[in-house]
């Protein structure tokens, strides 16, 4: 086929369509059904009240909290550590499709395995959960840096909010059909929630699969075609080494990468950890957790659309960076009050709230990013490598820094309120970016 030219309708359509059939990822596994599920058989209960929520994994005592989120660290290190390393290589050769393919299929496999995740194979369980997050974020580095190559820089915001809010809608669409099947369980012929439960996470694999075809047949494979030799092999570590020197000399992206790893840090925890805050941190009375839960995060994905809309029109009037910094203000706002809610009503009032700036800062940051590579660049992916290096080493600050506080202090409110620090500090550094046309 024929080469799409940069800026063409239908190739930035098919770019941003990789979110629709990735996201399904983000919503069924980490923020929805998997956490409810991993609650269900790691908690303990007695009157609605939790008894116990400790899990035995390799010999010691975890607290199920502390354990999901070091598993979580640990892949998000491991992601940090070949980001850089891939991507270097697939600018040098210019296989950027096949990188995105690879982590695509070994994450949407892994999301399948899951269906036979249970405490007598815990390894198996938190393997699978392990290498589908090494999947869809290794695949996501290189989607990211598709961008300037698609798109010229007047069209990125908005293409790229336009991604975002494809995920959404896709990713929604998918929950609702899970959700149809475990609350009506006994009308598709089921004995119980556990099995349609598990055959969420086989619909999750698939449909990311098979969406994503359409993304492949119309991205273009990459910038260079050069051999793949011995030195090559080596080369990414040489590519990050050239970023390195490129983004010390550039001012803007280097402040700019700063605050986005503080930040990011917050955001990304937050959303890792906000079902199993309302899992243990709740008092839901008569009320069913699992439906008030997915409603609620229903309720996030939907506003987020709305978010990211506003987001990317705000910034065209504004400027990127002031809206970033705004965000970033009514985060912290969030997590105040995410403190004191201990009502299901108060955590939806808090659910549209973080909907509403979730996807307008994943969206901005991207695309502002994006903005502050040079034009002529043609290693986007190793300048994207390090955006995603900052997003993920900052994650296992999170996640580590979350685990180690509720396992001190027994309660995941005092992790939320810890996480204010990174947004402030990202909100100083944000000020420091030197002005710019965007």
């Amino acid at each position: 086929m024929k080469q799409l030219k940069k800026g063409s309708r239908k190739l930035l359509n098919a770019w941003a369509f990789y979110d629709w059939a990735n996201s399904v990822y983000s919503l069924v596994i980490s923020s929805a059904i998997f956490p409810i599920f991993y609650g269900a058989l790691t908690i303990v209960k007695e009157n609605g009240k939790v008894v116990s929520d400790t899990v035995t994994f390799l010999g010691i005592d975890f607290n199920n909290d502390t354990l999901i989120s070091y598993v979580t660290g640990l892949a998000f290190l491991v992601v940090s550590f070949l980001s850089p390393f891939l991507s270097g290589i697939s600018d040098y050769i210019g296989n950027k499709k096949a990188f995105m393919k690879f982590f695509c299929y070994m994450g949407a496999i892994a999301c399948i395995g899951l269906f036979w995740f249970n405490l007598e194979f815990l390894w198996f369980g938190l393997l699978c959960y392990f290498l589908a997050l090494i999947g869809f974020w290794g695949s996501i580095v290189f989607y990211n840096s598709y961008l300037p190559d698609i798109a010229f820089k007047d069209q990125q915001d908005r293409i790229s909010a336009k991604g975002y809010s494809l995920g959404y809608f896709g990713s929604v669409i998918l929950l609702v059909i899970c959700l149809v099947m475990i609350l009506f369980y006994n009308k598709f012929g089921f004995t119980s929630e556990e099995f349609p439960t598990r055959l969420s996470f086989i619909l999750t694999g698939i449909w990311w699969i098979g969406f994503s075809q359409y993304t492949y047949y119309y991205l273009p494979r990459g910038n260079r075609k050069q051999k793949l030799t011995r030195n090559v092999l080596f080369n990414g570590f040489k590519e990050l080494k050239k970023i390195a020197e490129k983004i010390k000399h550039n001012k803007s992206l280097r402040r700019y990468l700063y605050a986005f790893f503080l930040y990011s840090m917050a955001v990304q925890t937050i959303m890792l950890i906000a079902t199993y805050f309302g899992i243990e941190e709740l008092d839901w009375g008569d009320q069913d957790s699992t439906t008030g839960l997915i409603v609620s995060i229903l309720l996030i994905q939907i506003v987020a659309v709305l978010g990211a809309f506003l987001t990317s029109r705000i910034s065209e009037k504004a400027g990127n960076i002031k809206t970033l910094i705004g965000i970033n203000l009514i985060w912290i706002a969030v997590c105040i009050f995410a403190y004191f809610i201990t009502t299901p009503e108060e955590f939806y009032i808090a659910a549209a709230s973080v909907g509403l700036v979730m996807g307008g800062i994943q969206s901005l940051s991207r695309s502002t990013y994006s903005k502050f590579i040079p034009d002529k660049a043609i290693d986007t992916a190793s300048y994207f490598s390090f955006y995603d290096v900052s997003e993920k080493i900052g994650i296992v600050i999170g996640m580590f820094s979350y685990g180690l506080v509720a396992q001190l202090t027994g309660s995941i409110r005092y992790s939320i309120l810890f996480l204010i620090v990174f947004f402030v500090l990202g909100v100083v550094l944000l000020l420091r970016v030197p002005k710019s046309k965007f």
